[in-house]
């Protein structure tokens, strides 16, 4: 029984390893199957992706990590190695091409870096705060400005006996001015944080002058103006100083031209009695304006600020009106400052709040070879800036001013549509 047993194992071997070895080859061949398949898809990827790789957009400067509103417009940020080492940015941005960059790695013990400025935070930011255009970026700037400004004198000439009993010509006067004005501006990056502009206005105005004098009876006298056409056409050119790196704002100078292409108010016609028959549409001077602003990124806000000296050229006039010469005529110059905020409520929508002041000193005049001089102007106001966000190309935007000084006027409104090309 034994012998028949090993018998059987001694003929059934052969075939149980023969079976095993099919079994191994067929294991065999289905792997590499599997890895010439695989094979075959890895090549049609790098295939695709070698193709899309020479459509791709060219690369831009990583440095533009700062995107504003839908006028294409940014900050140039520059880090430094150190940053990039320690990789401290806190929030994912866009570059110039509008492709998003996904947030590298934080730094948890490492402060909010303030050069990370959201395109919301800009938008409502009033038109005089520099915000730089991207490079290759052009922005169509179309606005509407509505200005209205009164003002109420009243005069006594004469001399009082006792008091109200007065002996003399009692004056009154009540000047309503209202200005409208129509700017085409077009913005331009020229290279890597700096920018170029020219803005063309066009002016009307219409003033209203009543003069009310109380002799024997009152004498009512009305004085309506008006004048419209081609404004002071301006250029500017704008560059960024720094990145904000190191906890710094950002600072950006600026220098702005404006031409005399305007009547002035030396070129207008008079009657006999030197009264002017129609109203200026530009000041009749060239000018000169250096100045230097900054942004300051104080998450959910933004803080902006400027600085500048507006300096007018003096001008010989040269010219007689009934029997005075009017010789040179110098201008005062100007010293303004801003200060505000924006913040945004929502990806479209967002606001400023700021106040802004000019000292105006006085304007130096030569009449009959006697030199005289004006008061000089205080002329300061509350803003409030509105901003919303149509696309990435149009935004609607508007900015309102309410004068606090007597010299101020007493109200502006600005209408501002950026479009993006």
């Amino acid at each position: 029984m034994l012998r028949a047993s090993v018998a059987a194992v001694a003929l059934l071997a052969p075939s149980a390893v023969l079976a095993q070895d099919e079994d191994l080859a067929a294991r065999v061949a289905r792997l590499e199957a599997l890895i010439l398949e695989q094979q075959r898809r890895i090549e049609a990827q790098e295939a695709l992706l070698a193709e899309r790789a020479a459509t791709a957009p060219p690369e831009v400067d990583p440095r533009w990590r700062v995107q504003a509103d839908g006028s294409g417009q940014g900050v140039f940020v520059d880090r430094t190695l150190d940053e990039l080492r320690a990789g401290r940015q806190v929030a994912s941005t866009l570059t110039p091409n509008g492709q998003s960059q996904p947030p590298p790695m934080v730094d948890a013990q490492a402060p909010p870096s303030p050069q990370e400025v959201t395109r919301e935070q800009l938008a409502a930011i009033p038109e005089g705060i520099a915000v730089l255009s991207q490079p290759g970026k052009l922005t169509v700037d179309l606005s509407a400005e509505y200005t209205r400004s009164s003002a109420n004198r009243l005069v006594f000439r004469g001399i009082e006996i006792v008091p109200g009993v007065q002996i003399g010509v009692i004056e009154a006067n009540e000047a309503d001015r209202d200005t409208g004005v129509v700017t085409l501006a077009a913005k331009y990056g020229i290279a890597p944080g700096l920018e170029g502009e020219i803005r063309v206005p066009y002016v009307w105005r219409n003033d209203t002058i009543t003069t009310v004098q109380q002799r024997d009876e009152a004498v009512t006298r009305t004085i309506d103006l008006s004048g419209d056409g081609v404004g002071d056409v301006e250029a500017a050119v704008r560059y960024q100083i720094n990145g904000g790196e190191r906890g710094l704002p950002i600072f950006i100078a600026g220098l702005r031209v404006k031409s005399d292409t305007g009547e002035g108010p030396f070129d207008i016609d008079r009657d006999e009695f030197g009264v002017a028959t129609r109203l200026a549409t530009g000041s009749g001077f060239w000018g000169v304006e250096p100045s230097i602003s900054f942004l300051y990124p104080s998450d959910p806000a933004v803080i902006f600020g400027s600085l500048s000296y507006f300096a007018h050229l003096p001008r010989d006039i040269d010219k007689t009106e009934g029997e005075i010469r009017i010789g040179k005529v110098d201008p005062g110059d100007a010293i303004g400052l801003s200060i505000g905020f924006g913040f945004s409520l929502n990806p479209r929508f967002s606001f400023s709040l700021g106040y802004k002041h000019n000292y105006i000193r006085p304007t130096s005049s030569q009449l009959n070879d006697i030199t005289e001089k004006s008061d000089s102007l205080q002329v300061g106001a509350l803003q409030f800036g509105m901003s919303y966000l149509l696309s990435d190309r149009f935004s609607l935007n508007g900015n309102f001013e309410f004068g606090v000084t007597e010299d101020a006027p007493d109200m502006r409104f600005v209408l501002r549509v950026p479009i993006v090309f």
